[in-house]
């Protein structure tokens, strides 16, 4: 029976009693993220926010060690988190400076804002720049970046790279997008395949994700490298060699450059230690190359960061004498006072 004057069903008190022996069984836990799931869809319903319809933080993209927090909003949008898209290009995951996505609404977000690289975003890449605040599944406002805007800043890295423009303190997310622009072109080519033959149907939905990871770990191990292919080049470029040779082979006046761009300037004492830990034998040869005596902790990632700088350096200068002018002023050579440690061998 309807009351009188109302619209309403009378309550059943056995579904009343049900109610709320359910919610009385549910753990704070369960009741916090139901109540946040509810307010989320208020924020999206009063504010016009876009709701995620697929991802979670429980089952985020990994790369590597990385872990990329990932949705598709209800109109199809992929979009990266703002923290994933910082860490993943190597950068620290909270804006440094007050430039988080917030302040940087009317402006370009914190991955692209150094100087030196807006003359290299184009119109199309700007306009995609503005982040997307939504609301995902769990019911949390957060802010992110169309998914397709990664290469296309991996692209502007690699471009300013290339011209020579790149920043010493941007040479790692340079070498993190290289990385990532090559594995991600494999994973696509992977993917339209599935797509064109079905097979996307059947796959497990962690493929792709640990191809990825493949392709990375393949990436990461040719950067491991502790002369990458980059210097030698630059070198060749500067010096007006053909690189690679003919042969196959470096002339043997690189191994003396390298002794002075490199080891000379790296610590005091370095050369003189090295040359009497690993002498030249009968040969000419040594047993192993220098670097293999720096240790891990400490001596290879001086190595490392020394190698990228004076990369770097090389790309900017227009030939040898400019180069060397530009390495003594920035890395002069080391006294005798030994300071590096090595591994004993």
């Amino acid at each position: 029976m309807l009351k009188k004057g109302s619209n309403m069903l009378p309550k059943d008190p056995k579904r009343q009693a049900a109610g709320k022996a359910r919610a009385e069984s549910l753990t704070p836990q369960t009741r916090r993220a139901i109540a946040k799931r509810a307010s989320g869809l208020r924020w999206a319903k009063e504010f016009g926010l876009p709701q995620a319809i697929y991802g979670s933080k429980e089952s985020p993209l990994k790369i590597g060690d990385l872990t990329v927090d990932c949705y598709v909003l209800e109109d199809g949008t992929r979009v990266l988190t703002q923290e994933s898209f910082l860490t993943v290009l190597g950068r620290a995951a909270k804006a440094k400076g007050g430039h988080g996505v917030r302040t940087a609404v009317d402006s370009l977000p914190p991955f692209l804002a150094a100087a030196n690289l807006k003359p290299l975003i184009d119109k199309e890449v700007s306009r995609s720049t503005a982040p997307i605040e939504f609301v995902t599944p769990a019911g949390a406002r957060v802010f992110g970046y169309p998914a397709e805007l990664l290469p296309e800043v991996c692209r502007v890295y690699l471009s300013a790279r290339d011209e020579g423009v790149l920043l010493s303190s941007q040479e790692h997310i340079a070498m993190r997008a290289d990385m990532l622009v090559r594995a991600l072109a494999s994973i696509g080519i992977v993917a339209l395949v599935d797509e064109a033959t079905g097979y996307q149907e059947v796959r497990d939905k962690k493929a792709l994700s640990a191809l990825l990871d493949k392709y990375l770990l393949q990436e990461f191990a040719k950067w491991a490298k502790r002369f990458p292919d980059t210097f030698y080049k630059e070198m060749f470029r500067l010096r007006g060699w053909t690189y690679p040779s003919i042969s196959g082979g470096k002339p043997g006046v690189v191994g003396k450059y390298t002794m002075d761009i490199v080891y000379q300037r790296l610590a005091p004492g370095l050369v003189k230690e090295l040359e009497a830990r690993n002498p030249k034998e009968d040969t000419g040869r040594r047993k192993a190359a220098h670097h293999q005596w720096l240790t891990e902790d400490v001596g290879h990632p001086a190595l490392s960061e020394h190698i990228h700088a004076v990369t770097g350096l090389m790309r900017a200068a227009d030939d040898w004498d400019q180069f060397k002018r530009m390495l003594d002023r920035s890395f002069p050579v080391k006294g005798d006072q030994l300071q590096l440690k090595f591994d004993d061998m």
